[in-house]
């Protein structure tokens, strides 16, 4: 084994594949757990007091000499590293409460701005009575310039310093993970605010002109593949000859790495050149040997992962499959279809919840999600050997029985697969797809194209999307019309393949209210 091989090994505790293995079967490691290494990572180093870290932080907000600053930023940074989860929790609402925009002062500006007269001006800058408005305008402008000043927050001050300073914009991100963490355990309207201004800083800062889009090879640090290993959100990487496979011949990866985090990318994306669209994983992190280049046809997106749980909410995926599409069909020519083979992670736990329905004891919150033909078929397969006065209540005890048996019966699949299109189609919230990864390549411009019956026989798999995965097609002479009508009217584009679920739903119930 070389060095590098070695240090990876080392660094993300993979376990090496056995000599007797000729390929990879099965996942033999989870990824690092991130959260665990960055608690370990904090607890040490030296604990600071609480008092200490805080008066840091307040001096980095009023200090003003550049070469103190420079100090007051460093010894905050590690301060705040070195405080428990609780404590930096008890910072942060001091941060979003204290340290507020001062309303007293917006209320007396408004106050004055209401109160001036707004002289009529002519094309020529003469008002009504024939004088120049220039001085009276400078009254406007002077209260409009304060207000702008007095509507920032003092923690704004905190931030901008904080992403001048090295290390800085990786400190931020930690700093809005341990804010989203506050978030879902409270609604807390200060602290909800402070999240708001702080991720509309971190989208400016961390806009696509600032962030180079890199190639990851086998041939980067040992340092950058350990990141690779760690934070694969999709499809954990078993061992090192997995992650060589997922960089070499047929294969791309590509990460956003930004300045100011040197090698570290914020997000990365793997990439299979294959001949067709995938229609299960198996093919694309199993299949031996690999397509050659220049008779692949087809780039099929497989797993995109963020490295900044600070980062959440901030479309970084959406500019980097967009660069990714442009520069593969720059370098090479052949390749003419660009899709995804992607998850469907709320689907069992939507699904489970409708059928959970039928057991409530009030009817008015229960709704049969199956038609009559669906209905009567699971009665006629399933009654004799699982509970159930329904068909509901049959479906509900098939699918939370032990080891997934039901992936065996065939008799399900057409059932699931038009439940599944339902769900991606008709389920939405505020408007838009309920499915988050669903919501996310629609928004970007995709086209639901192929859903595929057992792509993913994995437990996370089965359990998430009930080893159901979908194809999102990204079609260059329509990404921006679909995108833009999903943003403005919630409007999905989906494939014949995937509507004639839909349409024979709907055809079965008409024809059942004849």
């Amino acid at each position: 084994m070389n060095k590098k091989g070695l240090a990876i090994l080392l660094r993300s505790k993979m376990r090496p594949l056995s000599p007797a293995s000729k390929k990879v079967n099965h996942v033999q490691l989870a990824p690092l757990d991130v959260n665990k290494v960055a608690t370990q990572n904090a607890s040490s180093k030296t604990p600071r007091d609480f008092g200490q870290v805080r008066e840091s932080m307040h001096s980095v907000i009023s200090m003003n000499r550049k070469e103190i600053l420079d100090t007051a930023l460093s010894e905050f940074s590690e301060g705040y590293f070195s405080l428990s989860q609780e404590n930096r929790h008890k910072l942060l609402l001091i941060l979003a409460r204290e340290y507020d925009l001062n309303r007293g002062q917006v209320r007396e500006l408004m106050k004055q701005y209401i109160g001036l007269e707004i002289p009529k001006v002519s094309g020529d800058g003469i008002d009504e009575h024939g004088h120049e408005v220039e001085g009276h305008l400078s009254a406007f402008y002077r209260i409009e310039r304060n207000l702008r000043h007095a509507l920032n927050p003092m923690y704004a001050i905190l931030f901008e310093r904080l992403n001048t300073h090295p290390g800085g914009l990786k400190f931020l991100s930690t700093v809005r993970a341990d804010i989203l963490s506050i978030i879902a355990d409270e609604n807390i309207a200060s602290i909800r605010a402070l999240d708001s201004y702080l991720k509309e800083k971190l989208i400016t800062w961390l806009s696509p002109a600032n962030l180079e889009l890199h190639q990851i090879t086998w041939d980067d640090p040992a340092s950058l593949l350990e990141k690779i290993v760690a934070y694969e959100a999709v499809h954990p990487i078993s061992n090192l000859i997995d992650l060589k496979r997922r960089l070499g011949i047929g294969r791309r990866c590509f990460g956003y790495i930004h300045p100011a985090i040197p090698g570290e990318p914020l997000i990365f994306i793997e990439v299979a050149l294959m001949k067709n669209i995938a229609s299960t994983i198996q093919e694309v992190l199993w299949h031996d040997p690999p397509t050659p280049e220049p008779e692949a046809s087809t780039a099929l997106f497989y797993s995109i992962s963020s490295t900044q749980p600070g980062l959440a909410g901030i479309n970084l995926g959406k500019f980097l499959i967009k660069r990714v599409i442009h520069l593969v069909k720059k370098d090479m020519p052949n390749i003419s279809n660009f899709a995804t083979l992607s998850p469907i992670p709320g689907f069992m736990q939507w699904l489970l919840s409708k059928l959970a329905s039928s057991e409530r004891s009030v009817p008015i919150f229960s709704e049969n999600i199956l038609q009559p033909q669906e209905e009567r078929a699971l009665l006629d397969a399933y009654v004799d050997s699982t509970e159930g006065r329904n068909g509901m209540e049959v479906l509900l005890h098939l699918l939370t029985s032990t080891n997934h048996e039901w992936t065996q019966s065939d008799g399900l699949q057409p059932i699931l697969l038009r439940l599944c299109a339902r769900y991606l189609l008709h389920e939405k919230k505020r408007g838009k797809a309920l499915d988050s990864v669903a919501n996310f390549h629609l928004q970007n411009g995709a086209m639901i194209g192929r859903l595929n019956w057992m792509a993913d026989r994995s437990e996370k798999g089965l359990t998430q999307s009930g080893g159901i995965m979908v194809n999102y097609i990204y079609s260059l002479e329509h990404i921006e019309d679909y995108a833009q009508a999903y943003f403005s009217t919630g409007h999905i584009q989906v494939s014949p393949d995937v509507l004639h679920y839909i349409e024979a739903m709907e055809k079965n119930e008409d024809s059942s209210c004849m």
